[in-house]
């Protein structure tokens, strides 16, 4: 299975569910680091993933060519992440045919209506989680 963890900023998010999957997931698993720049990128490179590319035109390459795909939910939102998720982004991952696997996170003006605030860590424990039962499945 090839999974894109896709993040950008400073890649903090990205970085710690590329760790908890690594982690609890086995080693024949792919992980795909795309970085909305290339700071985001090296962060989840040294977390484990196994290869990395930055970009708007990797995150548009690779959407379409990987199994799974998790990160915030602003990777799905035009101009998200102060600008750095850009409208073909989004498209491409809104658009990909790999079930996503997002966290309920999202700054700006925006509000999700119904989820209740957790913390970091239980989100991506649950991701972690999903993506399990997918391998199951």
């Amino acid at each position: 299975m090839r999974i894109a963890v896709i993040d950008g900023q400073g890649g903090g998010i990205g970085k710690h569910i590329t760790e908890k999957l690594r982690k609890a997931l086995p080693e024949n698993l792919e992980i795909l680091a795309l970085g909305t720049n290339a700071l985001a990128t090296s962060v989840m490179l040294k977390a484990g993933a196994n290869e990395g590319a930055s970009g708007e035109n990797a995150v548009v390459y690779n959407a379409s060519r990987v199994d799974v795909i998790v990160g915030p939910l602003g990777i799905i939102v035009p101009n998200a992440m102060l600008g750095e998720v850009t409208p073909g982004m989004a498209e491409a991952v809104a658009g990909s045919p790999a079930p996503k696997i997002l966290l309920p996170l999202i700054r700006g003006t925006a509000e999700l209506v119904g989820v209740c605030p957790e913390p970091l860590p239980h989100l991506v424990d649950d991701l972690v989680e999903r993506i399990k039962r997918l391998l199951t499945e």
